[in-house]
């Protein structure tokens, strides 16, 4: 029984991962782009590229093949702050206006703008998001949030990585792999729920499953008992690690959910009897051709 889930989930969880090729050139890019206002904030580029960092998958290393964007942080000097402090209106949108000119001025090419809490600078193969920060004496980050007139907003990507990071080694490395295969299923069939959230879902769910540190011949089960695990979080919140703001999950994803796991049940039954085609024809309603539908035994 089951003699086709590990090599269908390894060959899927293989296709996720980016290939070194699309790692180097979104790394390059982010450094590029960093470096640019490295040498605007603080008169050089010398250094280890201290005041650039990913964040969002990236930072999570939960990115899946072919990247779309980029999430960065970089921390501009305490000084720049107080500059935009002492100005009235809405100081964070100018801050990100700044910003904006500093990444125009160099990358020409590319389509650039300030929206609420970031600058795109849109190149052909992805997108760098970059959000001008500042340290906070906590260790965490203050981050401007246009909306509303504009404010001051804290944040810890830190706490986040290290959320998941620190679950993902609890469980053999399985947060990970299980993150990407269900934010797949978001991207495909246009699941409304936020990345970020899929990712702290699965690192509260395989933890407290008991034996979410098997190897991928559990994927299928892994796979089916998150999205019984997401429904039970209908029209709840999740906390944030490390500013422990609560996030509302809402419910417009609850349809998708259930015909997931309908799919889901009945692959697992096609998987337990060895089925393969079938059960891999299960597995596409939810991911995808990125499943494959045959797998060599």
């Amino acid at each position: 029984m089951w003699i086709g889930v590990r090599q269908r989930f390894n060959e899927f969880v293989k296709d996720l991962e980016l290939t070194a090729d699309q790692w180097n050139d979104g790394w390059t890019k982010h450094v590029n782009v960093g470096r640019t206002l490295q040498k605007a904030y603080y008169g050089n580029t010398d250094g280890d590229f201290h005041p650039g960092f990913c964040v969002g998958s990236w930072g999570k290393r939960t990115q899946m093949r072919p990247p779309t964007d980029l999430d960065a942080f970089f921390v501009l000097p305490p000084e720049v702050k107080l500059r935009f402090d002492l100005r009235s209106g809405n100081i964070q949108s100018a801050l990100l206006q700044e910003v904006k000119e500093v990444l125009g001025d160099k990358f020409k090419q590319t389509r650039i703008r300030g929206d609420g809490q970031v600058v795109e600078v849109a190149f052909n193969t992805l997108t760098i998001e970059i959000v001008p920060v500042f340290r906070a004496s906590t260790g965490q980050f203050w981050m401007p949030d246009t909306n509303g007139g504009g404010r001051w907003k804290i944040t810890d990507p830190i706490a986040q990585i290290n959320y998941i990071d620190g679950a993902d080694t609890a469980v053999n490395g399985n947060v990970r792999p299980l993150a990407k295969m269900m934010k797949l299923w978001a991207r495909e069939r246009q699941v409304p729920i936020k990345s970020f959230a899929i990712e702290l879902l699965a690192a509260q769910f395989l933890p407290a499953r008991g034996n979410g540190g098997y190897d991928a011949y559990w994927y299928d089960y892994y796979v089916r008992d998150f999205l019984y695990f997401l429904l039970g979080k209908t029209g709840s919140f999740i906390e944030i690690p490390g500013t422990y703001d609560s996030y509302f999950l809402g419910k417009e994803w609850e349809s998708k959910a259930r015909a997931a796991l309908d799919a889901a049940n009945v692959a697992c039954h096609y998987e337990r009897t060895d089925q393969i085609v079938a059960a891999g024809q299960e597995w596409q309603k939810i991911f995808g051709s990125r499943i494959p539908v045959d797998v060599a035994i």
